[in-house]
């Protein structure tokens, strides 16, 4: 195999790789489940309504784009809801919930922790 050869197949096998850990993200993203959810003080603070809406939000959340989802792993939002603007992230740990996952493609090895915060605590 030549370098561009090479270069494509590793190209390519990259590619199937962030596929793979944003599809498993969105799928967490959408349901909360198979991770775990983690709500800072502030959003923990609002009213029920706007919790929930800010939670919904999140969950249906599209919006990707070159600045906010660089890598395509779908793994950062904004939401608005009102005045009250939210910020998600999704961070793949290893089984032990210590260390960055070995492979985020694998969720055999992986934990999906989302943090939910306002904008204000970041």
């Amino acid at each position: 195999m030549n370098n561009l050869q090479l270069e494509a197949a590793e190209s390519s096998m990259e590619s199937e790789h962030t596929v793979a850990i944003r599809r498993l993200n969105d799928a967490f993203r959408q349901s909360f489940t198979g991770g775990r959810v983690t709500l800072t003080a502030g959003v923990g603070a609002l009213p029920d309504r706007v919790r929930a809406e800010v939670i919904a939000a999140v969950r249906t959340f599209d919006r990707f784009d070159a600045d906010n989802d660089p890598y395509g792993e779908h793994d950062f939002g904004v939401v608005d809801i009102g005045e009250v603007r939210a910020f998600w992230k999704i961070d793949p740990y290893d089984r032990s919930l210590r260390l960055h996952s070995p492979d985020a493609a694998d969720p055999a090895v992986t934990v999906r922790v989302l943090t939910l915060m306002l904008a204000e605590e970041y």
